[in-house]
């Protein structure tokens, strides 16, 4: 598993990126989708999660969609149009990033698309 430090500074990143490849999705379907695609060496707690979401929302980046499902409550989280321009940025942005740190850590680069 990965440090929180390193998770706390890409956690909105991959946020936008999952909601921009699977359109809807709500908190613990992010959390377990994290979870599997990377083998649990990332596994998103509840505390990190869900502050993130409503920081997201509260940029507008994010919208939200309730939903009754029998007695409980499920709260759907999409990308606004503004998200949708801001995932592929913040995507980018950290494309560039890890590239600059493999530089600076004199690790070969390596493409990524």
């Amino acid at each position: 598993m990965y440090s929180s430090e390193l998770i706390k500074g890409t956690l909105k990143t991959i946020v936008l990126k999952l909601l921009a490849d699977n359109k809807r999705m709500y908190g613990y379907e992010i959390s377990a989708k994290v979870k599997d695609l990377t083998k649990s060496k990332i596994q998103l707690t509840e505390g990190a999660l869900y502050p993130t979401l409503h920081a997201l929302e509260a940029d507008g980046l994010v919208k939200t969609e309730t939903e009754y499902i029998g007695k409980r409550v499920r709260k759907y989280y999409s990308l606004s149009t503004t998200g949708k321009k801001s995932a592929k940025e913040k995507v980018n942005e950290f494309a560039d990033f890890l590239n600059t740190m493999k530089f600076l850590l004199d690790i070969p680069q390596v493409a990524i698309a």
